[in-house]
């Protein structure tokens, strides 16, 4: 288990902040389309995810707003794995 006091370790920010922190995080993230589009699914979807929902956002906020735009715009194929699921989840949304 790790030491709570050690600076390696990641505080527990609480599942409630945790949500509110990825929903500030899709509405702002630079490209006004991609916030828009995300920002409109974390706000009807955020709350009612699990703790594996919530990760597969969280990564997939690690994907650069262009990509994101051309897998949602159908430019590019939608990738497998956990990227895809949050893409797919978030083309259904919006349809």
């Amino acid at each position: 288990m790790a030491d709570p006091q050690s600076p390696d370790a990641a505080p527990d920010i609480g599942d409630a902040a945790r949500r509110r922190r990825l929903k500030f995080r899709c509405w702002h993230r630079g490209m006004k389309e991609v916030d828009l589009i995300l920002g409109r699914f974390a706000d009807a979807s955020v709350d009612g995810m699990d703790d594996g929902g919530l990760t597969r956002l969280e990564a997939f906020l690690d994907v650069p707003d262009p990509q994101i735009l051309a897998w949602i715009t159908g430019e590019e194929p939608v990738p497998s794995g956990a990227a895809g699921l949050v893409a797919q989840q978030l083309i259904a949304f919006h349809r």
